[in-house]
């Protein structure tokens, strides 16, 4: 009998070992590792699923009942973020958050004006992002890109922008052959004060400018380097 109670007891112990190993094992990630009926929470670490508050331009890791954005991914840089990711967050050298708010307004959201550029998305003539909604913007994204070559087709326009190019659709500001333009070259309604001439064709050079035209612009590096013209008497 001495003999029995001895070897259960043996086997308990390694029981007790055994569940022990397994953890301490799953501690080892960072994260606190609890028992399942333990009212310790878990650890806040910076990962997807992650709740994070918002306190000016300051973001704070936070438990799951409360916060403002849930973290969507964890990544190198603002470009391999989700599409849908409203903001972001810097966590650490080489390493942000990518977050989307709990409630709407969703500014990473389709032409909403905010979150990472991409197809569907208003720009103004500098290439930042504006609402779709509102008025002024001038062209609105087909595709976003690496390089000008790689626009698709039905490109009108594309703005070069930091590491990538936007490359638009008609539309907004972006000219077309047969609108109106002011001394700037800035699209402008044909039958105001403002305009100038009238846009004849676009171009490669100067040669490609068909007859009747009076004047052309370039612009260096451009999707389409030559604005031929037809002055507009006044």
């Amino acid at each position: 009998m001495m003999v029995a109670l001895a070897a259960t007891a043996v086997v308990a112990a390694l029981v007790v070992a055994a569940a022990g190993a397994v953890i301490a094992a799953r501690g080892r990630d960072g994260a606190r590792t609890v028992a399942s009926n333990s009212s310790v929470p878990h650890a806040l670490v910076w990962r997807p699923g992650a709740c994070v508050s918002k306190a000016g331009a300051r973001f704070d890791l936070t438990a799951c009942n409360g916060g403002h954005a849930e973290v969507l991914a964890m990544e190198r840089g603002p470009r391999d973020c989700p599409a849908d990711t409203d903001e972001i967050a810097r966590v650490g050298r080489g390493r942000i958050a990518c977050l989307q708010y709990f409630v709407e307004p969703h500014p990473g959201a389709r032409g909403a004006g905010g979150g990472l550029l991409r197809a569907g998305d208003c720009l103004d003539r500098a290439g930042r992002e504006l609402p779709c909604s509102t008025s002024g913007w001038y062209g609105k994204a087909l595709a976003v890109v690496s390089r000008m070559g790689d626009c698709p087709r039905g490109t009108v326009d594309a703005l070069a922008m930091e590491g990538q190019v936007a490359c638009l659709g008609s539309g907004g500001g972006v000219l077309a052959e047969g609108a109106c333009v002011d001394e700037k070259v800035r699209r402008v309604a044909c039958g105001s004060r403002a305009s100038w001439a009238r846009v004849t064709a676009f171009g490669r050079s100067g040669g490609d400018c068909p007859s009747g035209s009076d004047r052309y612009v370039t612009a260096r590096g451009a999707y389409r380097p030559v604005t031929c013209l037809h002055l507009v008497a006044r």
